[in-house]
Parts: C-alpha cells; structure tokens; sequence
C-alpha cells in the first residue's frame, strides 16, 4: 500500500512531457488497489455466501451441542481435507432450544445434518429441505434390553414397558417401525417417556427396555458394566439415518460445492476409522468435555460404533427406502401430508 501511494505522488510532480504516461501508471494503479480493497471486504463477511469464487464458503448445522460423533466434520476442517476440496467450512452447533432447520430455513446454514427421517418429517410441514447424502446407512436407533431380560425378539415386547425421551424424533420413529415389524399395536406395550434418562430407568428397572441408539446408549451401557442385549430393526426398516440436507435452491445452484463436501467427508472418515487417537485428540479442540483420558477412551468407544454405521460409500441414497419410509411416516401418523420422495432426496454421492 504505502509502495503505491509514493508511486502516485511521484507521477504528480514528474515534467510535463511524462504527465499523460504517469497519469495512465497512476490509473492502473487505482485499479489495482480498488480490486484489492473490493476482494477483502468480499472475504470479511460471516453469511453464508452463494455466487462467484466466495460461493466455496459452507456453513453446516450440526445438532446441539459438540460430540465426538460429529469428528468427521472436526476432521475435515483441522486436516484441511474440505480446503483441498476449495471449501471453507464453518461449523455451527444448533443449541438445545433451536429447531432442527430453523437455522436453514433463515439462510444463516448452507447445509443441516439430520437424519433422512427427520428431513422428511420437516418437509412434510412445509420446511424446504433435501437430503442430498445419507452418512448413515445403518439405522442407529435400537431397542436395549438387559441380557437376562425375556426379550430377545420385537414380537417378545408385548406386555411389557419400554422407555424413550418422548413421542418424537428418531427413538419414537424406531419404536413404530419395530411394532409394525413385530405385527403389534401401540397397546400392545407400556409406553413411557423418560427424557434422556435410558440408562438410569433400565439398570434401576424403571422400564423392562429403553429406545437408544447403537452408537451412544448401548456403549454407556457397557461401559458402565451393565450386560445388555441389543434388538436392532430388520435391515429393510423404512427409515433412513443421518445424512445431509439443504434447501432445493443450493441443491441446484451448488451442486459441485455439494460434491466437494461429500468428497471431503469420505476422506475424513476414512480418516476416523484409521486413526481414532489422533481423531479424538482433534474431537477435544472442539468438545469441552474431552479433557480426561477416562473421557477420552469413552469417546474412542462411541466412536468406533459410530465409523460402523458409515458402511463403504459415503452419502449413497436408497431410493427404495426412501419411498418405504415415506409411505410408513404417513400410515404411522407422523406425517399427516404425505410427501413424495422424489422431492424429499437426491443423490449426490460419487
């Protein structure tokens, strides 16, 4: 800059021969600076940005607060693998009190991490919002039970309780596919809602079992040295797991930054899988609770039941599931409009 500003008064007061020459320099100049001032004040902004060379910066919504299973998210942006995609992302963690994609819905998320089911859920009450990759393609929600209980089958749950946080969100979702699974009506069991107390109300026998998920509940439970057995949902459960979502304008206006993301996400949970100390290391920058080795090999546990839901190709959509699921979520009440999948999902992944 101030290199600039001496060429300029030195043009001023050349002879008058050198004027018109100096005067040109003096305007090339200008423009150069004018360039440059309008590129920084471009970059300096926090909104998300959506057209030219900025268009590369994502902000993603991931659901309360920080957790050892968003570490494929920390991955990406602390070893650079979405930047060498030409991405800039920030993360934003919702709080407890946000909506799912309220966030989304007013333009301060590019992208919002969800579960397929819930996406459809949202967009069935007018949200516009698309899934464009499932992370998960194992459903992680599951029915938890102590290993002496008498229930070792959905059909076994008859007559007896089972706990959740309440009537909503992907346990609830579970708990109605595992009925219909088991030919059993919502009578046909005790149903409780606990908060988020499942291993309290199951090792006090509050409840005979709790809705929980594979990758969390069930490694609390077994840390803890409490046997217990898990009855998971039959592999052609009408419900798709956590995935990506935004709404139908990005899917089409920025499909190749939608790419690189998916991209970059493979990359780091191969990461993840092969290197889970150093991934939990890079988890502890952003989870304040990581700060104990007991903390530590806690959140390695639930990490590594967390790499085995990915399965082999990253963000691959079952197009058949998705119509399963839509047809289930409108004949189990918790959709009152039906929603077509074709516009509920793409698919975006390689």
């Amino acid at each position: 800059m101030k290199a600039s500003r001496s060429r300029s008064v030195e043009s001023i007061a050349a002879p008058a021969p050198n004027r018109r020459r100096n005067s040109r320099r003096l305007a090339v100049v200008l423009l150069v600076l004018t360039a440059l001032l309008a590129g920084c004040s471009a970059g300096s902004g926090s909104a998300p940005q959506s057209s030219g060379s900025a268009a590369k910066a994502l902000t993603i919504g991931l659901t309360y607060t920080p957790d050892i299973q968003f570490a494929p998210f920390y991955v990406g942006v602390e070893k650079g693998f979405f930047a060498d995609e030409g991405l800039h992302v920030t993360l934003r963690h919702h709080g407890a009190s946000e909506s799912l994609t309220g966030a989304l819905q007013a333009g301060e998320e590019n992208v919002v991490y969800a579960g397929g089911d819930e996406m459809m859920v949202s967009r069935s009450q007018g949200v516009d919002v698309v899934s464009f990759a499932t992370l998960y393609q194992t459903y992680p929600a599951e029915l938890i039970v102590p290993a002496d209980s008498p229930i070792t089958r959905p059909e076994d749950l008859k007559g007896h309780s089972v706990g959740l946080p309440g009537e909503y969100g992907q346990n609830w979702y579970a708990l109605l596919a595992l009925l219909k699974q088991a030919g059993l009506s919502r009578s046909d069991v005790n149903i409780q809602s606990i908060g988020f107390t499942q291993q309290a109300a199951l090792t006090s026998h509050k409840v005979d079992s709790v809705l929980g998920f594979s990758n969390n509940d069930a490694v609390k439970f077994r840390q803890a040295g409490f046997a217990i057995r898990e009855i998971r949902l039959a592999p052609d459960a009408a419900l798709v797991g956590a995935g990506l979502g935004a709404s139908a304008a990005t899917v089409k206006d920025r499909r190749a930054d939608l790419q690189a993301l998916i991209r970059g996400l493979a990359r780091s949970i191969a990461y993840c899988r092969t290197n889970p100390d150093d991934t939990v290391a890079i988890a502890a920058k952003y989870v304040p609770t990581l700060s104990t080795q007991a903390q530590k090999d806690a959140a390695k546990a639930v990490l590594e039941a967390t790499n085995s839901l990915y399965g082999d190709n990253i963000g691959q959509q079952d197009p058949q599931r998705w119509s399963d699921m839509s047809a289930f979520l409108l004949a189990s009440g918790i959709m009152t409009r039906a929603v077509q999948p074709g516009d509920a999902f793409t698919s975006l992944a390689p």
